[in-house]
């Protein structure tokens, strides 16, 4: 089981923002065996499937290289041009080649991840210069794993390559009494096939390493369970840091709410626990509005306030307890309300229009359903 550098081992698989990271950093499954007999069996195969075509176009481009130019003996400085002009008609004739195994490159990368392009792959890393970690990865399992596919390497390739060599072995030596053409002819067909049961036997070692590098990568990225617990702490927030943020949200809500109290026409309060602080404009809104409630300190607080810009203070205990309890904050009261709080309204508005002099308004007694309320709630 791998370990990390305390000691700790790695047993959980490796979360979503790890992978994540680690694409961003370069670090993703590679397979050099998976890149190389994709190249070199592309190349084999394309030389088999184009290889009369490159035989004529070669044959040509030699017939013309080899060919005296008298003019070039009365002007030698087109020497230069003649040889330049050469070698790009030798680079047009390989141009489908070489594009094939370029093509070929994408391959490997395709198959062990899809293609990922990191800038931070590219910064320097003064880590892999350290000869103490080289020494580790030569003498520890990396490098046995090296060496092992090495092993295995080698002993494939020479048992393709003899395995296709001895039967034709009879076919090579009656080359001897061939023509020079049909000669270099059959022995590069020969060349080819033998090179590609080369690449069917690096093809079957691509087959192991492939799914190998895939599970190594895992592997070293795996986690302990503190360094998964600590990541879902930053993914989801520490606790402290959540309270906090909670604690802010609270106390600017509770500023909004307190600058919102005077411009109430009414707060119910009950007649210490609870406060609930109404407003209503009669052609702008369909019923009134809670802008403030609060219980006992935020109670205290909201009355307060009230008193201090000349708010209308009515107690009705249970009224107010069922605002505070269904109604919310920037939220039109409950239906079932509409008439207590009509009532409520009606005798806030005689009190503004009451003189000395004359009977003051008297609230009568509301009538609120309580049988959703809470038991135990203050009262």
């Amino acid at each position: 089981m791998a370990e990390n550098e305390d000691g700790q081992e790695k047993t959980e698989q490796p979360s979503e923002k790890r992978l994540r990271e680690a694409r961003e950093k370069g670090n993703v499954p590679r397979s050099r065996e998976l890149s190389t007999v994709a190249v070199f069996g592309a190349g084999v195969a394309a030389l088999l499937a184009m290889g009369g075509g490159f035989a004529a176009r070669a044959l040509d481009w030699m017939r013309v290289a080899l060919t005296p130019d008298l003019a070039l003996l009365e002007s030698p400085h087109l020497l230069f041009g003649h040889a330049a002009m050469l070698m790009l008609g030798f680079l047009w004739i390989l141009a489908p080649l070489l594009l094939v195994t370029l093509l070929a490159c994408f391959i490997a990368p395709a198959v062990m991840g899809g293609f990922n392009f990191a800038t931070k792959g590219l910064v320097p890393d003064l880590k892999k210069l350290d000869p103490m970690a080289g020494l580790k990865r030569i003498y520890g399992p990396e490098g046995f794993a090296e060496l092992l596919k090495s092993l295995l390497r080698v002993a494939l390739v020479g048992g393709a390559a003899t395995l296709f060599l001895l039967p034709g072995l009879n076919r090579l030596r009656s080359m001897l009494n061939q023509p020079l053409e049909d000669a270099a002819r059959g022995g590069l067909q020969f060349a080819l096939w033998m090179l590609m049961a080369t690449a069917g036997a690096l093809l079957l070692l691509a087959l192991m390493d492939a799914p190998y590098q895939k599970w190594n990568w895992r592997r070293k990225l795996m986690m302990t369970r503190q360094e998964l617990r600590e990541e879902m702490k930053e993914s989801e927030g520490r606790p402290e840091v959540k309270g906090r943020i909670r604690q802010l949200q609270q106390e600017m809500s509770q500023r909004r709410m307190m600058e919102d109290v005077p411009t109430a026409d009414v707060i119910v309060v009950n007649p210490t626990h609870y406060a609930v602080a109404l407003k209503y404009e009669g052609g702008n809104m369909r019923a009134p509005k809670v802008v403030a409630k609060g219980v006992d300190e935020l109670a205290l607080r909201i009355r307060e306030v009230g008193e201090k810009h000349r708010v209308a203070l009515v107690s009705a205990p249970p009224l107010a307890r069922v605002l505070y309890r269904e109604a919310e904050i920037g939220q039109e009261i409950p239906v079932k309300l509409y008439a207590a709080v009509a009532q409520v309204l009606s005798y806030v508005y005689q009190l503004r229009n009451w003189r000395a002099g004359t009977p003051q308004p008297q609230l009568a007694d509301i009538d609120v359903d309580e049988a959703d309320g809470a038991r135990g709630a203050p009262r």
